[in-house]
């Protein structure tokens, strides 16, 4: 029997919410979170790079992004849409979304879709900004981001969540971002962390706000339901699960950081458990929408024990800048996720809604073969792509601030403002 399409009102609105609380997870959230861990000199530039992100991505997606992540034509076959839906040309208010879980349960607007996924769009290159943190300059970021969108974000997306994307046909599950989002972000903050190089006379100095950190952090939290639950596209029971696992990866792996703080550094700590939990929220990512209760606790646990291995012990070994440690939480949390989707994948979850995804754990082995190369393929791009591209613009208009602006402080050199002024 064909289902003829109709569109939900349910999942509609639940959609439309989602993309605010996706939105909202890059301005304020990660402002905040990235902003409490600078010095006070830089937290204006921070906050200043995530919001301006909000915008200018926006900007991009509707003009071409959009149209090349996800669009039915494509310039190159399995990798890169057209511009069919340039300026979301033909994307009226009357028009369905082209991608659903199940027409049965009705579908959104493809209006919603698309801002739906802008805010995928706009975070991603935000959390990049946490390896070269303290020492880019503005005009700089600003054409790294644009160029990024276009030549890094959209293909990857289009290979992972295009119904025409090759990695997608292969069967590479990535529920809500392990893949587009989190690794890619990660593995582009280590190219720009080796690129852009350390920070002039780096100390170990603490963050300069640790209440903003936990503050953002709570706020990622609270919006990252709309990241994975939002994922499903429909106000049903792959969104509860979603969100039923979202929050006990979160919860796991923000009680393992503080233990591993006080097992190996005789402290736990706040800015431990707010980073854990970031980590849980990373990994459980591309696999919310599969995995049980038990796999959620499982890759949230695992994830933050090998992040805090990563944070704590790799970077000092290794000594790259990756200031705020996207690397070191998304990069790795994202890839420790995908993994694991290929091994947790429970069947169970989508057998109401005539899904077979399994990972190794139930006896299909084939998946995680095929996360494994969906990880690679992600990093590869993310990594070499960035690299090239920042070498590039370095080449043509320089990428750092210099030694005196850097000692200055961001916030004064590149927008003669300050955070915190003291009044006699």
């Amino acid at each position: 029997m064909t289902v003829i399409p109709s569109l939900s009102g349910g999942n509609t609105a639940w959609v439309l919410i989602a993309t605010a609380l996706v939105m909202f997870m890059t301005v304020p959230a990660l402002g905040l979170f990235y902003g409490g861990l600078v010095r006070k000199k830089n937290v204006l530039s921070v906050l200043m790079q995530c919001f301006i992100t909000l915008a200018l991505v926006s900007v991009i997606w509707v003009s071409i992004g959009y149209s090349l992540a996800f669009s039915d034509g494509e310039l190159i076959p399995g990798v890169l849409g057209n511009f069919k839906w340039a300026f979301f040309r033909g994307i009226t208010p009357d028009r369905l979304s082209p991608y659903y879980v199940s027409d049965s349960a009705g579908r959104v607007p493809h209006l919603a879709f698309a801002m739906f996924q802008c805010m995928f769009a706009v975070i991603t290159p935000a959390l990049i900004v946490g390896a070269f943190a303290e020492r880019m300059k503005f005009s700089s970021f600003l054409v790294f981001t644009c160029l990024w969108e276009i030549l890094i974000y959209s293909p990857l997306a289009h290979m992972v969540w295009s119904a025409n994307g090759w990695l997608y046909k292969l069967g590479v599950l990535d529920f809500a971002g392990g893949t587009v989002v989190h690794i890619n972000a990660g593995f582009a903050a280590l190219a720009a962390a080796l690129v852009i190089g350390r920070r002039n006379n780096l100390k170990a100095l603490p963050p300069h706000n640790l209440p903003y950190t936990l503050i953002g952090a709570a706020m990622l939290w609270f919006g990252w339901f709309g990241f994975n639950a939002g994922s499903a596209l429909a106000a049903d029971g792959i969104a509860a699960s979603a969100l039923m696992s979202t929050n006990v990866a979160a919860a796991a792996a923000g009680l393992v950081w503080p233990i591993l703080d006080k097992l190996v550094n005789k402290r736990p700590t706040i800015l431990g458990a707010a980073t854990g939990a970031v980590v849980g929220l990373v990994a459980i990512t591309p696999a919310a929408g599969y995995v049980n209760a038990g796999g959620a606790l499982a890759i949230g646990a695992i994830s933050s024990a090998i992040c805090f291995v990563m944070v704590t012990f790799v970077k000092e070994r290794f000594g790259y800048d990756d200031a705020l440690d996207a690397f070191g939480c998304h990069g790795i949390g994202g890839l420790v996720g995908a993994l694991l989707t290929g091994v947790f994948a429970d069947p169970a979850v989508w057998k109401a809604f005539g899904g077979t995804y399994a990972g190794a754990l139930y006896g299909n082995q084939r998946q995680f073969l095929l996360q494994l190369l969906g990880s690679g393929m992600s990093i590869a791009i993310a990594f070499f792509g960035t690299f090239a591209l920042l070498k590039i613009i370095d080449v043509i208009m320089g990428l750092r601030v210099d030694a005196k602006d850097e000692a200055m402080g961001l916030d004064i050199s590149q927008h003669h403002e300050r955070a915190y002024t003291v009044i006699d």
